[in-house]
């Protein structure tokens, strides 16, 4: 399998979007394996890299990101993870992963050693490839939970958000983080420009809220809009770019990636006062 993963990069000339790729590669073969474990019975995938695979959009992630479908239920965090590093020493690859148990939400840093050199996209030996694995064992109430069946360099049969829920988690994300993140920008951008794409889940979202900022304003169908483009007025937009450039499949999309383009999705031609934000 790993010279199966040679044959896919040895043909990309851009050494970044063959790291991506090889990535993306070794990220389906982690899916791969929670699928064959039976994890999905009781995980749900979310997150930026849940759109790659499920509705292809065209930006890279680093992440894999989980929800329980049930808080408080048996996660199996450690023997997936366990499951999957033997896999992949089985295959002849060099990796560590370090797991953390100890928060609500429980990661892992998969850690490919020396891959990038043996690909031929790095000059250091010593380079490493990461993944981080995240599952949130006590997620928000209220996420619609599908499941699909996509080809992502392997068949898989992933459960996961439904559009609404992965919408809803995205806004979370652009209205909780104390940093900016470019590329929650640019997928809210990519979200925005499919109209036929339903709302955001209010329920998930404000239950969202409540657990990382507590009491504040309520979103509805009708305010959300205005109170992420007024967090989106404050970036710094250099920031914004210089986040997500790497992870962008075509380069020419950053164009068009602007506050004022954004700003004009979410709200129209209307505008609104620079006001404070309570969320």
């Amino acid at each position: 399998m790993k010279d199966y993963l040679k044959q896919i990069v040895e043909k990309i000339t851009d050494n970044n979007l063959a790291g991506c790729i090889a990535r993306e590669y070794l990220q389906a073969r982690i899916l791969e394996t929670l699928q064959n474990n039976a994890a999905f019975q009781a995980w749900v995938f979310v997150g930026g890299t849940a759109l790659r695979f499920l509705y292809l959009t065209p930006r890279f992630s680093e992440d894999l990101e989980f929800s329980l479908a049930k808080a408080g239920t048996e996660d199996g965090f450690y023997e997936y993870m366990k499951k999957a590093k033997n896999g992949f020493l089985a295959e002849g690859y060099s990796l560590t992963i370090k797991v953390k148990e100890a928060k609500t939400v429980k990661s892992a840093f998969v850690k490919f050693e020396g891959l990038l050199y043996e690909l031929g996209l790095s000059p250091h030996p010593s380079q490493t490839l990461s993944i981080k694995v995240e599952v949130d064992t006590n997620p928000p109430q209220g996420a619609g939970i599908e499941t699909s069946i996509v080809r992502r360099h392997c068949l898989l049969n992933l459960r996961h958000y439904d559009k609404s829920s992965l919408l809803a988690g995205k806004l979370h994300a652009l209205l909780s983080r104390k940093y900016v993140k470019g590329r929650d920008v640019y997928d809210l951008m990519w979200y925005l420009s499919d109209r036929t794409w339903p709302g955001p889940n209010i329920t998930l979202l404000n239950n969202a809220l409540k657990q990382t900022k507590g009491d504040g304003i309520v979103l509805t169908p009708d305010n959300w809009r205005k109170e992420v483009a007024i967090n989106i007025s404050k970036y710094d937009w250099d920031r914004v770019l210089t986040d997500v450039r790497p992870f962008i499949e075509k380069q020419e999309d950053l164009r068009v990636l602007t506050k004022e383009n954004l700003i004009k999705m979410l709200l129209g031609d209307t505008g609104f006062e620079p006001v404070t934000s309570r969320v």
